[in-house]
């Protein structure tokens, strides 16, 4: 469990210094970044392992697309 919990922090930490850069983005854009990255912390935190993250990344993704149409 403490691994998962290093991943998780270290991936929020990554998104939170990748997403503050991206001032240029679109709404849409930083929303579906954002589903991105909370679905891929979910689907680790899940225990998932790596497919698991990339499905959860993928869905919030897509999640986040769609909230800030």
């Amino acid at each position: 469990m403490k691994t998962i919990q290093k991943i998780s922090v270290g991936v929020l930490a990554a998104a939170l210094v990748v997403l503050s850069g991206c001032s240029g983005m679109t709404r849409q854009e930083k929303g579906t970044a954002t589903g991105a990255v909370i679905g891929g912390v979910a689907g680790s935190a899940s225990g998932g392992g790596v497919l698991g993250t990339a499905a959860g990344a993928a869905v919030g993704g897509v999640i986040g697309h769609e909230v800030t149409k």
